[in-house]
């Protein structure tokens, strides 16, 4: 537990200057110009074409903050740069940054938001060009290093459909598939997300296994015939007020066959709603970017779930890197 003081919190509110440091050396794209070389702002400038004080100031404190490593000879990437803030890596992570960033200003108004009832920021999934790439891309780049993990903890085994709703770019499909020789999926999401999707289930060789259904999971019942053995909802919920997020998994849950299971991905919180800490604070982030999003507690979601018609619903033994969790249900023989 944190011993709070003067000095712990005037680190915890000067914080940002750390944050707005990494959000502008990413989408400046610094540590990708830089690549495999060693540097000096003189030579630096000549590439860019940038303010020379500025950008010496910048990568002064990128190796104060380890970031870079400086010498007589300029500045280097340290090796965790490289791996995940370079371009040229394909362990990037840079679009989640430039994501944050774009949250960034309805953070620092929040006291707005909490008086007014919010939100004041548009939702980043239709929103410019730009924030709407750096979420997809975004979202992929953190798919990419947990699906994996989550494929090889889940038990598909038996299943041969499975329903990846809201799936984005089908990162989780496409992993649950490369586990799961015998599977097929269908990911559901909105038609601006149809062109990066197919791209990514091609690029992963598994177009005549991933068919992508555009449609908003929010709003339209699945316009599908068949029925699925499991169905996946990855951060789906938690866009959603209550009523709306009982309808999505009542939605999912109807497209599976007697047995088949329904699986909740998200931000759980614990029935006391202050933690874990995580949960809390992207409930906030809903708050201030959507009508009526939050983060759930487990029990909220085991009664959506049981009022859909699933049983022997379960927490699995899984917990992310940002402190998520899976509830796992079955569909009730009786109810279908």
């Amino acid at each position: 537990m944190t011993h709070w003081h003067p000095g712990t919190l005037l680190e915890l509110s000067g914080y940002y200057w750390k944050t707005c440091t990494l959000h502008a050396a990413v989408k400046l794209d610094i540590f990708t110009i830089i690549g495999k070389d060693t540097l000096t702002p003189r030579e630096m400038t000549q590439k860019t074409g940038w303010d020379a004080r500025g950008l010496a100031m910048l990568l002064d404190a990128l190796a104060a903050m380890a970031l870079l490593t400086k010498t007589p000879a300029g500045y280097a990437n340290v090796q965790a740069s490289a791996d995940f803030l370079s371009k040229d890596s394909d362990r990037y992570i840079g679009y989640m940054i430039q994501h944050h960033h774009h949250l960034a200003d309805s953070w620092v108004r929040m006291d707005q938001a909490v008086t007014m009832g919010g939100p004041i920021r548009e939702r980043s999934s239709v929103s410019s060009d730009e924030w709407r790439e750096a979420f997809l891309m975004g979202m992929f780049n953190n798919a990419m290093a947990t699906a994996p993990v989550v494929a090889q903890s889940l038990d598909l085994s038996g299943c041969t459909r499975l329903l990846d709703m809201g799936g984005g770019p089908g990162t989780y499909a496409i992993h649950f598939c490369r586990a799961n020789p015998d599977l097929t999926a269908v990911v559901f999401d909105l038609p601006t997300t149809r062109p990066f999707a197919e791209k990514t289930i091609r690029q992963f060789g598994l177009s005549d296994r991933i068919r992508f259904v555009p449609g908003d999971y929010t709003t339209d019942e699945i316009p599908l015939s068949q029925e699925f053995d499991a169905a996946w909802l990855s951060h789906v919920l938690h866009g959603e007020g209550p009523n709306k997020a009982a309808d999505i998994v009542a939605h999912a849950a109807k497209t599976l066959v007697p047995g088949g299971q329904l699986l909740i991905h998200d931000f759980i919180l614990a029935d006391t709603r202050d933690r874990p800490e995580f949960a809390a604070l992207f409930s906030l982030n809903m708050f201030l970017g959507t009508e009526s999003g939050q983060s759930y507690t487990e029990s909220e979601i085991r009664e959506m779930m049981a009022a859909a018609g699933l049983t022997d619903i379960i927490r699995l033994d899984y917990t992310g890197p940002t402190q998520s969790g899976i509830l796992r249900g079955l569909m009730d023989a009786h109810r279908c």
